[in-house]
């Protein structure tokens, strides 16, 4: 039945037919020590078939967890397996991303599961609340030797014995079901492989273990060390450089012009070392070898990758792109491509084996300066050479220093004893396992650290660990307590737990988000260091000096590209630029944090991967520190602010006020987002009210893209903030109601375009930066009840009675709402008469537009005032005409300037009375002007008048008398003409004689005398001039005609 699964091969080699009686006929816990190409999978995959074997079909609840330091160790398997166990009805599951909730529900449908143990101890850390983890049947660990790794080894560690106490807990929990969970472990040759057997125990007995040498290798291993001279002055840098220049020669001597495989420290080392070999070597190849090299390079994006492929030359490392990398691999698989240069990622990685392995120079880069290479990684590249379907011998050349050449002969023979490492890394442990509960009290916590390798090598190796090789048993178990309340001291200095005099321990909230976000001490550390003021920059700063980011290294030919990001004037840069140039790792990694929330594109692939990496870390520290700070209830308002909106940041990748809001949308990455802000459409709002088909116009794509769009942002929640004070004052709290409503409930009950889990958090502060409400709103919430309302009292602050209001979205950038609310107190409200504040707001999707809409409910008569003088001389305007000296001319719009209109709302009675109240309110801020005496002096009623009383009438030749007497007597008939001629009857009817008895001359003094309101009567004349008039421009003078043109 099982057969099928072992159809690459006719039969089992010499360490599986050893391993296949422990493995298949018994369910005793298991540990194989091999060398690497030995064929330890396969075990793995017996132990799979002795599960089934033991379970009845269907295997519904079988559950086995393969776990791989390496996450291309977990692919290559994961490929395997699904095509192996796919056709017997199980499912596989990679496990190895930062996401959380899906992963939940995929893995209760799944059979094995593959996952890192960093990933693992993340899902672990809640087990006691997840029955999932029960189910597990078998636990089988690859590379266990990673145990002594100085950095992941201690999670593997920790993993393991969880899972051991995960079992005891069941056992406990129901002894009778028979229901255990083993555990089988492979790893390369390492000495002590009987500490591992009884750290990997069931309790009562230690695991059955296997241990083969070198000598049952399939493909028989000849090593060589060359010591190369390097004097004291040279540094590694140069050593390095020299030894490319040797390459040439070792290659030949010891290929057999079979493939061969380079190890390099650097990604740069890589590559100048290819370079220098295609200009030393010539390989000898054929035509049709030439040819199909060809074909490969032409297929390759980097150009100086392309040139070398056609000499026989490759290079492989983490910045060369996906697709080329796939190429170069298949090359060197097929044997069509002699030599490849690369680092040693490929070593843990990707399985390329080689007839000859070269490992040039043992020393590496890490964090900026020179160590040697772990024993670990040495293994793993010398693990590479031979390839059992083509060789029966393979090669492996170290390449070192004459000083260091014995060091590494021993290392090729015999073996180092593999240590743990668990106990410069207990901080971080010991606090998840008291959050789990594991822990309650001191002694707890030494009955767990018996359950780690950690203390079975403190047993056998002390002084490793810093304790006294003379110790005891007791006395080594005292020197572990001392460092347990030593680790326990350091979190509760933080308040990560708390300890009472009876040394019980519990864990605090902070503590339980370090656990569940797994964050480091030191970055906790650095959490708790925070004012309260910091703003979004502050905090971005913050992030990239968290520890989880020690390990990305700036390299020199990375520097331009980071400084073209952080400063230049001809292209789109970062938000917040940094001081200086890139000088250090953390700014390398602020610097690629704003870029990416920026949406400028890097070009450097090799970037553009370490930025992917820094988000999927980012995310998971950002969202940890804005719980932290919002949980803490001293925590300043604009920091707790700053938290919620980067967090969303890193959620988004984008920033809070970013135009590429479309950028979140599924199908739409950062080209056809640029498309869309280059179009306008830079809100949800604008991408709602665009017609479909004028979206695929703007990003070229075929119906109905458009409309699956806009049906995507038609179903993004959108919210709307009410705030009303209440009537009741007091000088100290102001009583305020918050709603906030959900605007298109009936349409999200259909469809969502936002996960179930998304929520909004109500953040309030007042102007002494302090916090009034945090409340996280959950959209299934408001789906329910439409809308949420909460009495809030606001205390009164020092500084001003602003409080900001803020609605952050948890995921999406674009739908917030902020704003600011003026808040009354009872000395305030007796000056205002019982005037209450609202405000309502419009919620303008995708802008975050400062609203700050407020009416009010009650008003007094003297909020109706006509407009005055002071509120105008706030609101002028220069006028229109084009005077040289604006002073001297002899219009007094120059000098005093024009009132500009007051717009009008809607309902606003829009009629010519108004237009004249507008005129008029004008006019009696103006100064006197000729006009303004000219007005014409009108009775009670209105008068109907006939034009052709201002008919045009020659001029009578002026007498030769004085001109003083003729202008006297004019003024003197003018004034009896007023009073006899047609303003004693409103109904009177002006004739023919009316008209000689006009005087030509009006003087102009009379028009003063008057100042009687009555005499500037409105005309009831009642023509609409429509709701656009609103706002009075000056009178183009120019262009005015003069009276006699027009008879």
């Amino acid at each position: 039945k099982f057969r099928s699964i072992f159809s690459e091969f006719p039969f089992f080699n010499y360490v599986q037919s050893k391993a296949l009686d422990d493995v298949l006929y018994t369910n005793k816990n298991f540990v194989a020590c091999a060398p690497t190409g030995s064929g330890k999978t396969v075990l793995f995959e017996l132990a799979i078939i002795r599960l089934l074997m033991e379970t009845q079909e269907p295997w519904r609840d079988v559950k086995a967890v393969y776990m791989a330091p390496i996450k291309a160790l977990c692919s290559q398997c994961y490929d395997s397996w699904s095509k192996k166990f796919g056709p017997l009805g199980l499912t596989c599951k990679e496990l190895t991303g930062d996401t959380e909730i899906d992963d939940l529900f995929e893995i209760h449908d799944s059979h094995i599961i593959l996952t890192t143990p960093e990933k693992w101890d993340s899902m672990t850390r809640k087990w006691k609340d997840n029955s999932l983890l029960q189910l597990v049947r078998l636990f089988l660990i690859d590379e266990v030797h990673v145990v002594k790794d100085a950095t992941r080894g201690a999670t593997l560690e920790v993993v393991v014995s969880r899972m051991k106490a995960v079992n005891s807990y069941r056992t406990s929990q129901n002894p009778e079901g028979g229901v255990t969970m083993r555990l089988v472990a492979v790893s390369a040759t390492i000495p002590n492989i009987c500490d591992i057997a009884d750290w990997l125990s069931n309790g009562s007995e230690p695991a059955s273990y296997l241990s083969m040498d070198e000598s049952h290798r399939p493909v028989k291993l000849r090593k060589v060390v060359l010591g190369f001279p390097c004097s004291g002055t040279q540094t590694e840098f140069k050593f390095d450089l020299s030894l490319n220049y040797k390459m040439a020669n070792i290659i030949q001597t010891y290929s057999d012009q079979k493939p061969t495989l380079v190890f390099c420290s650097t990604r740069k080392g890589a590559q100048q070392s290819a370079a220098v070999l295609a200009k030393d070597a010539r390989f000898i190849m054929s035509f049709e070898h030439k040819q199909r090299l060809m074909k490969y390079a032409n297929s390759i994006l980097d150009s100086k990758l392309r040139d070398l492929m056609m000499l026989g030359v490759g290079y492989h490392h983490a910045g060369v792109d996906l697709s080329d990398r796939k190429l170069v691999e298949e090359a060197f698989t097929l044997g069509d491509l002699p030599v490849l240069f690369t680092t040693r990622t490929l070593a843990m990685g990707v399985n390329l084996p080689a007839h000859l392995v070269v490992i040039k120079s043992t020393m590496q880069y890490v964090a900026g300066s020179c160590e040697e290479y772990s024993e670990a990684d040495i293994l793993q590249m010398i693990g590479r050479a031979g390839r059992p379907q083509f060789d029966t011998s393979a090669t492996a050349v170290i390449m070192t220093k004459v000083h260091t050449r014995e060091k590494y002969m021993k290392l090729m023979n015999g073996i180092e004893i593999t240590e743990s490492s668990l106990h410069s890394h207990l901080v971080e442990h010991l606090n998840a396992e008291i959050v789990l509960q594991t822990i309650s009290d001191v002694n707890m916590a030494l009955d767990w650290i018996r359950s780690t390798f950690l203390y079975i090598r403190a047993l056998k190796n002390p002084s490793h660990y810093g304790f006294s090789a003379n110790l005891d048993r007791y006395g080594i178990e005292a020197k572990l307590q001392e460092l347990c309340l030593k680790t326990l001291n350091s979190l509760s200095a933080i308040d990560l737990i708390t300890m009472d005099e009876d040394i019980n321990i519990k864990p605090t909230e902070a503590g339980r988000l370090m656990a569940r976000y797994c964050v480091a001490f030191e970055t906790v550390q650095l959490f708790t260091k925070v004012t309260g003021s910091e703003t979004l920059p502050d905090l971005v700063d913050l992030v990239s000096k968290s520890k989880e980011f020690r390990d990305v290294q700036l390299r020199v030919n990375e520097k331009k590209t980071l400084n073209t990001l952080n400063r230049d004037k001809n292209r789109a840069t970062i938000r917040f630029p940094l001081e200086g140039k890139i000088k250090t790792s953390e700014m390398k990694v602020n610097c690629l944090i704003q870029a990416q929330l920026s949406s400028i594109s890097i070009q450097d692939f090799g970037l553009t991967q370490e930025t992917a990496k820094i988000f999927r870390i980012g995310m998971r520290i950002s969202k940890c520190l804005s719980e932290f700070l919002t949980q803490q209830s001293k925590t300043g308002f604009c920091a707790a602010l700053s938290s919620l909106i980067l967090a969303k940041c890193f959620r988004a990748k984008l920033w809070e006020n970013s135009p590429f809001v479309s950028k979140q949308m599924e199908k739409i990455g950062l080209t056809l987002s640029t498309a869309m802000v280059n179009a306008g459409l830079t809100s949800f709002s604008k991408i709602e009210q665009t017609n479909p088909r004028e979206l695929e116009l703007i990003l070229n794509r075929h119906p109905p893209f458009g409309n699956q769009i806009r049906e995507s942002v038609v179903h993004l929640p959108k919210y709307d903030i009410n705030l009303e004070q209440l009537p009741r004052y007091s000088s100290t709290t102001a009583e305020i109601v918050v709603k906030v409503t959900l605007q298109n409930q009936a349409q999200l009950l259909s469809r969502r375009t936002a996960p179930d889990h998304h929520y909004v958090s109500l953040i309030i502060g007042n102007s002494e930066n302090h916090v009034v409400i945090l409340h996280k709103l959950k959209d299934s919430l408001l789906l329910k009840s439409g809308s949420w309302t909460k009495k809030v009292d606001v205390p009164k602050a020092s500084k001003g009675n602003e409080i900001s209001v803020n609605l952050i979205s948890s995921e999406y950038v674009g739908l917030d709402i902020q704003l600011k609310f003026p808040v009354y107190y009872s000395a305030a409200a007796q000056n205002l008469e019982t005037e209450i504040p609202q405000s309502k707001t419009d919620n303008l999707v995708g802008q975050r537009a400062q609203h700050s809409h407020c009416s009010e409910t009650q008003k007094t008569s003297s909020a109706k005032q006509d407009i005055n003088a002071e509120s105008y001389s706030a609101s002028k305007r220069q006028c229109n005409h084009f005077c040289k000296n604006k002073n001297l001319c002899a219009h007094d719009c120059c000098k005093v300037g024009v009132a500009v209109g007051q717009k009008r709302s809607a309902n606003h009675e829009s009629s010519f009375s108004s237009y004249l109240e507008d005129l008029r309110n004008r006019s009696d801020v103006l100064a006197q002007t000729p006009v303004k005496r000219l007005k014409i002096k009108m009775s009670e009623e209105p008068l109907s008048v006939s034009m052709k009383r201002f008919a045009y009438k020659p001029r009578e030749t002026l007498p030769s008398g004085s001109c003083e007497t003729f202008v006297s007597s004019l003024c003197s008939s003018s004034r009896s003409a007023h009073a006899g001629n047609g303003y004693k009857s409103a109904d009177m009817e002006l004739t023919a004689e009316h008209y000689a008895e006009l005087p030509d001359v009006v003087c102009l003094e009379d028009f003063d005398r008057d100042k009687s309101p009555s005499s500037l009567q409105i005309p009831s004349v009642t023509f609409d001039l429509g709701n656009e008039w609103d706002d009075w421009r000056d009178f183009d003078d120019e262009n005015l005609l003069n009276a006699s043109e027009t008879s």
